[in-house]
């Protein structure tokens, strides 16, 4: 009998809680993102939060130790130093660069997928976009690096016409990237362009409207918000990466291969920390840039 009670006692409270569950639509929803919301605070936030007080660190000439004497040393070298103001300089410029040529690259494409291809062709070239996220990023950037050799592939196909490989530099590394960015930026634009209305292209034309003139009056403004959620992609992931510029960019840098140098060789973590609040930066600041825009809600 007692056995009996309890499991009633606690059909009954399964019963009452999900009826409550039930009724209760945010307190629902509250509990399913409390496990991830916690896992984000706990591994983001807080690591980015430790990121900045380790900027205001110290570095024991001596013992190499880090030692949490505050200081703004560090933040004052990064910011007047004409080492990293070039280097800032030339990895906004790169991160400029990537996303205008996956922005040109990315509209015709995904006009084409979302306006012009039958229902069938556009799941294929999906699936085609798709492709290259499953190889892995070094497999990537390293076929890159044989395909902008002197004896690479680029040679080959320019050198009847008189051209030459770019080769391993600024602009090898920004076609490699433009390359890995890609997909993220195409498939913004495409979904962006599956919600304008085929009616409104139809009327354009009704009105005698050219094709340039629909695009620049109807289609661009419509379509501008996921422009430019497509761009924060290309432009943050640019803006933080430091792998592709070691495979192909030469001698040149960017502000995370001063991080990962004074990570590592130079073991210097409170200045590595303060180098890299400077992407952080750049990033809210677009990011509140390109807020009134909508494209937050296109991501």
């Amino acid at each position: 009998m007692t056995t009996q009670t309890e499991t009633r006692a606690q059909d009954g409270a399964a019963h009452r809680a999900s009826v409550f569950l039930y009724s209760h639509a945010r307190v629902r929803l509250a509990l399913l993102l409390s496990a991830p919301l916690f896992w984000l605070a706990l591994v983001y936030i807080a690591a980015l939060v430790a990121l900045l007080i380790t900027a205001f660190w110290t570095v024991d000439g001596f013992t190499g130790e880090v030692r949490t004497d505050w200081t703004f040393e560090n933040v004052i070298t990064v910011l007047t130093g004409s080492l990293y103001q070039s280097v800032t300089l030339r990895t906004l410029g790169m991160a400029v660069l990537v996303t205008i040529a996956d922005i040109v690259i990315a509209l015709p494409i995904a006009f084409f997928m979302a306006k012009v291809a039958s229902a069938k062709w556009q799941r294929i070239l999906v699936i085609a976009i798709l492709m290259p996220l499953w190889a892995s990023y070094l497999v990537k950037a390293y076929a890159w690096r044989s395909v902008l050799s002197n004896d690479g592939i680029f040679q080959w196909i320019v050198q009847p016409f008189g051209g030459t490989t770019p080769g391993y530099g600024i602009t090898g590394a920004v076609i490699t990237l433009a390359y890995l960015w890609l997909p993220y930026v195409i498939l913004p634009i495409y979904a962006g362009l599956e919600r304008v209305p085929n009616s409104l292209l139809e009327a354009s034309a009704d009105l005698g409207a050219g094709t340039w003139r629909t695009l620049r009056s109807i289609v661009l403004p419509l379509l501008w918000p996921a422009i430019v959620a497509g761009s924060i992609f290309s432009f943050s992931l640019t803006l933080g990466d430091y792998i592709t510029i070691n495979i192909v960019g030469g001698a040149n840098q960017m502000l995370g291969n001063l991080v990962y140098t004074n990570v590592g060789a130079a073991n210097n973590l409170p200045l590595a920390s303060a180098i890299a609040l400077i992407p952080i930066a750049i990033i809210f600041v677009y990011l509140a840039a390109v807020r009134r825009t909508g494209a937050l809600n296109s991501l």
